[in-house]
């Protein structure tokens, strides 16, 4: 239990009130720039696929694979959007966390891969 006398000792109760529209807003724009970074990254792995003289099937493939999970991103980023208009927003769905930290872990991988000498 706190001191009385201290200044910061607050007395028991309700939490103050604070205003339920900031969270909302800051989470929808860390979607918005995560759909951002998301879709330069889908661009430039495609503009370098292209750029290559002749992508192997490895390149091909997992360029192929990044461009489903940007569009996985984005549809999961989009419905997160509009869910943040709602007064008291669900949860994100734990199929779409365990799709969206599966899908940056294999990103990592394909990155991985990509900077092996000898690519």
């Amino acid at each position: 239990m706190g001191d009385p006398g201290r200044e910061d000792a607050r007395p028991p109760g309700p939490a103050p009130h604070r205003d339920a529209g900031l969270q909302p807003e800051r989470t929808r724009l860390a979607w918005r720039r995560s759909s951002l970074s998301a879709t330069v990254v889908a661009v430039l792995a495609g503009r370098q696929l292209v750029r290559s003289g002749a992508p192997g099937p490895v390149e091909v493939l997992g360029t192929a694979l990044l461009g489903l999970m940007w569009l996985m991103f984005v549809v999961i980023a989009h419905r997160r959007m509009r869910a943040m208009a709602a007064a008291r927003p669900a949860g994100l769905p734990p199929r779409a966390a365990l799709l969206l930290g599966g899908g940056t872990v294999a990103l990592a991988v394909f990155g991985a891969a990509i900077l092996l000498p000898g690519h």
